[in-house]
């Protein structure tokens, strides 16, 4: 269920790149037509947010539980309405622990830098600037091949992130990272080199899409899961709110640092340096992150006082 997040993050990037792509043949002012585009999700978006209830979490919490059992009984039924509350209850008491404690701090620390390292290794210098990659740094390349490009990219994207979900509880979620890490170093220094002997587009995109596949199969879907079991009960929700506004934030500097990052190493060096992040992160999740599959969140929160 967790991992239905990254699944939704890949549906609309591969529905903004066939757009895109769509629109090329618009004239010179397609870039308008792509940007307003967005406009259409967004206003249907808002729209819906009129139809949504609040979550019985938060009703709970704010002590509105007659709404909070209404709604539950709309998902679940009317009898299992009653054991849904109380297990909601149960879970609020027991978040009370303090983020800065020192028994929390190990847990916290290990999500904050999955979510950084799984930005860190350069994955959205693909999805935001691929295109761009493909026509300055591949020969023969033109807007309408580049964006087709991406659109190839984004439908292995999605492909690779299914099959990274039906993974995920049978390989084990430190398994499938450390072998994602793994994967997508060597598929960037692949890429590294293409581009260094100006290899055909062909080549440069299958090993950049060996690089996406390695991403969206372990580190897009096993991210979120991770962050979200890693942590005690008393810290979880808080703990991963944090995890994931530190996500964002390398999202952020990955992308305002990658076109820096080519003019001053090229983009053969650029790509080392994320292949090198890769190495750095396959270490990380080894020696210090625990296995959480088939372990129940008190196994694990035992494992850190431990």
């Amino acid at each position: 269920m967790v991992s239905l997040n990254q699944l939704a993050i890949v549906v609309g990037i591969l529905l903004s790149y066939s757009v895109n792509y769509l629109l090329t043949g618009t004239g010179p002012a397609n870039w308008r037509w792509m940007f307003a585009s967005a406009a259409i999700p967004s206003i249907c978006f808002l729209i819906a947010l009129f139809f949504i209830s609040e979550s019985p979490r938060w009703l709970v919490q704010k002590g509105r539980d007659r709404e909070a059992e209404r709604f539950l009984g709309q998902l679940v039924g009317s009898e299992a309405a009653g054991t849904e509350m109380e297990a909601i209850r149960d879970a609020i008491a027991e978040e009370s622990g303090n983020l800065l404690d020192p028994a929390f701090r190990k847990p916290l620390v290990v999500a904050i830098l999955i979510a950084l390292f799984s930005q860190f290794t350069g994955i959205n210098t693909i999805i935001y600037y691929g295109s761009l990659v493909f026509l300055e740094h591949v020969p023969h390349q033109t807007a309408t091949t580049a964006l087709w490009a991406n659109v190839v990219i984004g439908a292995i994207n999605f492909i690779a992130t299914i099959l990274g979900m039906s993974l995920i509880d049978r390989a084990g979620r430190k398994p499938l990272l450390m072998s994602a890490f793994a994967g997508m170093a060597l598929s960037l220094i692949a890429v590294s080199a293409a581009i260094h002997i100006q290899a055909s587009a062909i080549v440069v995109l299958i090993f950049v899409l060996t690089y996406v596949a390695c991403f969206a199969v372990g580190v897009g879907t096993g991210t979120w899961v991770v962050m979200a079991e890693i942590c005690p009960t008393r810290i979880r929700g808080r703990a991963m709110s944090v995890a994931t506004i530190f996500m964002w934030c390398g999202t952020l500097l990955v992308t305002l640092t990658f076109l820096s990052l080519v003019n001053a190493l090229t983009a053969p060096g650029a790509f080392l340096v994320y292949a090198a992040v890769s190495i750095a992160a396959f270490l990380f999740v080894w020696r210090l992150v625990p296995e959480t599959k088939g372990r129940t969140l008190e196994e694990i929160d035992r494992w850190w006082r431990d």
